[in-house]
């Protein structure tokens, strides 16, 4: 992969995470009970709270240390489509979805593009190229 797209797929991989560990975080430090029964209003089962908020934190650690990128976007994706679908559609795109879908398109690029610079994937499973450099494409 090119250097100019691992750069950029670092940048999102960081941001990304940050914002689902903020999210996560602030959903079990404000009392994961205010989220259950924000969940159950919505009549989504209460006991989704604790899934989705792990997800959020724990996704959120793994995605900035470069672990599991794929699996961790692709639940990220369906978290936020879940967001969307029973929380914010009413609320119409601008002051409603249009974040959840931004978060959406950047877990679509990490799930479809993965991010293997500076993170520890390559360092746990040995892959060739080494997480901490960048190598320029041959040109054919």
């Amino acid at each position: 992969m090119n250097k100019n797209v691992e750069i950029g797929s670092l940048i999102i991989r960081l941001v990304l995470g940050f914002t689902f560990l903020v999210h996560g975080f602030q959903k079990w430090q404000g009392g994961i009970e205010n989220t259950v029964g924000f969940f159950d209003s919505l009549g989504i089962p209460g006991f989704m709270a604790y899934i989705v908020a792990t997800i959020e934190l724990v996704g959120g650690v793994l995605i900035i240390l470069g672990l599991a990128t794929r699996v961790v976007s692709a639940l990220f994706v369906a978290v936020m489509l879940g967001a969307i679908f029973t929380a914010k559609l009413k609320s119409g795109f601008v002051g409603g979805f249009e974040f959840d879908i931004a978060l959406i398109a950047m877990s679509a690029h990490l799930f479809f593009a993965g991010s293997q610079f500076l993170a520890l994937d390559a360092v746990v499973f040995k892959k060739k190229e080494t997480a901490f450099s960048l190598q320029e494409e041959s040109s054919k």
